[in-house]
C-alpha cells in the first residue's frame, strides 16, 4: 500500500483513541494488515484514503461512507481535531459497551480471564460535567485566542465553547482574551519564547458555583492586573479567586511552581458526599463531581466497613475518599506524598468536624517507610482496610508486596487506567488475594477514559 491509495473497509471495533479498526482482507481467512481510521464507528462500511504507511499498520481517513453504522450519530462539536471527545460521533449506549469491553480486554491480556466485569455505571450527564479546564493561548489572526492542542501536536484548535466544560468557562475565556487584545497583551509563543499569557486555568465548584481563575504567564506580572480583577469580579460574581502563576521555563508543563494571589482567596469551596472541601490551584480534585460521588459510593460499598476498622487511605490527596468513609470507620489514616495536600486534607477533616481522620506525608514508592510517621503517632496499624487510588501509572510492586506482607485483608483499588489495574491485580493474586467483581465507572463521558473499582480480599 502507498500513501493516498483508496481502500474499502468494514470497521470491526473502535479503540480508546477514537480510531476505528479494520483490516485489509487477504482472502477469506486472512485478516490482513490492520488499518486505523479516525472518526470511524464499529459497523461502518467505507472507503478510506491512506495517509500513513508503516510496516505493521496503516492510518487512513474517511473518504466516503458506503453504509453508516447503526451506532453512528452526528457529532455536536465545532472543534475538529482536538482529540478530546473521541466518542462524540457514536451513540452513548455503544460507548458504554466499548468501555466495558476495554476493561475486559485489559484483564484478558493480563491473563485474568475469569474476573467478572460489571456493566459501566454512569450519571447520564454527557455535557458540562468538567469542573476544571486548562486552555492554551495563542496569537491568532483575530488576536489572542484559546482552544486545545490537536492530537499529538502543539497546533491550537480554537475551541471557545467546549461541550465538556460548563458554559461559563467560554464566557470567561472570551472576556480574558478581549481584555488582552484591548490592552495589547500578547500570547506566549513557544518558538521565540516571547509573549506573556501562556494558559488560562479555570476551576469551579460544581455544587457551590464558585470559580477560580488562574492566569499562567511568562513573567512575574500582567499589565493592568487590578483592572482585570475588578472587571472579572463585576462581570462574574461567582469568581472568588484570581491567581497568577509564573512559568518562564521552555517546557510542556502547564503550571510553574510560583503562585501569586491577585484578588479574593487562594481557594474555592465545593461540596462532595455531603462534605465541604477547599480546592487550591495545585490540589487534585476529581473533575466530574457527580460521577465522583457515584465512584466513592461504590468504593464505600466494596469496603464493607463495620466501624471497627482502621481505613488506610493511600495516595489520599486532599482526603476526599477517606473523609467520605470516615462515618463508617473507627479511624481514617491518610498518606500522601505532597505535604501541602496532606495538610489540606487535615484542614478538610477539621472543617467538617471529623475527629477520627488523620493525615501524614509519605512516599508510596518507599513502601517500607510509608507508614512510619503514622505508626509513630498511632502505634502499629492492624485490622486495616486499604483504599488504593494511585495515578495512571498504577501502584508499584514494592507497595503491593508490602501490603500483602502486612496481611491487610481488604484492599479497595480505585483506578483510572484499566491496563495498570489489571497488571497490579496479577501481582495481588500471586500474593494470595482474590479479585472481586470490577465495576467500571464512566467519569469522563465522550472521551476514551474509564475508571474502575475492585475489592481484593486476602484468602
Amino acid at each position: 500500500m502507498q500513501k493516498n491509495d483508496i481502500i474499502t473497509l468494514t470497521i470491526e471495533e473502535i479503540n480508546n483513541l477514537g480510531c476505528g479498526v479494520g483490516h485489509l482482507r487477504d482472502g477469506e481467512n486472512n485478516r490482513g494488515q490492520v488499518v486505523f481510521v479516525r472518526d470511524a464507528v464499529t459497523g461502518d462500511r467505507l472507503d478510506a484514503r491512506v495517509i500513513k504507511v508503516t510496516k505493521n499498520y496503516l492510518v487512513a481517513r474517511i473518504e466516503r461512507l458506503i453504509e453508516p453504522s447503526p451506532w453512528r450519530c452526528e457529532a455536536d462539536c465545532k472543534a475538529k481535531g482536538c482529540g478530546g471527545c473521541v466518542y462524540r460521533h457514536l451513540s452513548y449506549e455503544h460507548e458504554l459497551e466499548m468501555k466495558r469491553e476495554y476493561v475486559k480486554n485489559s484483564f484478558r491480556k493480563a491473563g485474568l480471564t475469569n474476573v467478572e466485569i460489571a456493566p459501566v455505571v454512569h450519571t447520564g450527564e454527557l455535557t458540562g460535567y468538567r469542573n476544571k479546564a486548562q486552555y492554551p493561548v495563542r496569537n491568532g489572526k483575530n488576536g489572542v485566542e484559546v482552544g486545545f492542542f490537536a492530537t499529538g501536536t502543539h497546533r491550537l484548535v480554537p475551541a471557545d465553547d467546549c461541550k465538556l466544560q460548563p458554559p461559563v468557562f467560554a464566557a470567561l475565556t472570551a472576556y480574558i482574551c478581549d481584555f488582552c487584545n484591548r490592552n495589547h497583551i500578547k500570547a506566549y509563543d513557544e518558538e521565540s519564547g516571547k509573549g506573556l499569557l501562556r494558559h488560562i486555568y479555570l476551576r469551579t465548584g460544581a455544587k457551590t458555583g464558585e470559580i477560580m481563575v488562574c492566569l499562567v504567564v511568562n513573567g512575574k506580572g500582567l499589565p493592568h492586573e487590578k483592572e482585570l480583577c475588578e472587571g472579572l469580579e463585576k462581570e462574574f460574581p461567582q469568581v472568588k479567586s484570581i491567581l497568577l502563576n509564573t512559568n518562564t521555563q521552555s517546557t510542556n508543563v502547564v503550571l510553574g511552581k510560583e503562585y501569586r494571589l491577585l484578588s479574593g482567596r487562594a481557594w474555592i469551596e465545593d461540596e462532595l458526599c455531603g462534605l465541604k472541601f477547599n480546592i487550591s490551584a495545585g490540589s487534585f480534585y476529581q473533575v466530574n463531581r457527580n460521577a465522583c460521588e457515584m465512584l466513592y459510593g461504590i468504593a464505600k460499598e466494596k469496603a464493607e466497613l463495620t466501624g471497627n476498622e482502621t481505613l488506610l487511605d493511600l495516595y489520599c490527596g486532599i482526603g476526599t475518599i477517606g473523609l467520605s468513609m470516615a462515618d463508617k470507620a473507627k479511624e481514617v489514616i491518610g498518606i500522601e506524598i505532597v505535604d501541602e495536600a496532606a495538610k489540606c486534607a487535615a484542614e478538610n477533616a477539621e472543617r467538617n468536624n471529623i475527629k477520627n481522620a488523620f493525615f501524614y506525608c509519605g512516599d508510596a514508592s518507599d513502601a517500607e517507610r510509608l507508614l512510619e510517621n503514622a505508626e509513630n503517632s498511632h502505634g502499629r496499624i492492624e485490622n486495616a482496610t486499604v483504599i488504593l487510588d494511585p495515578p495512571r501509572k498504577g501502584s508499584t510492586p514494592e507497595l503491593i508486596s508490602y501490603l500483602a506482607k502486612r496481611n491487610f485483608n481488604h484492599i479497595v483499588y480505585v483506578s483510572c487506567n484499566p491496563d495498570t489495574l489489571a497488571r497490579d491485580c496479577v501481582l495481588f493474586k500471586e500474593l494470595g488475594y482474590e479479585i472481586g467483581e470490577v465495576t467500571p465507572v464512566d467519569m469522563f463521558p465522550r472521551t476514551g477514559h474509564v475508571e474502575s473499582v475492585v475489592c481484593l480480599t486476602r484468602k
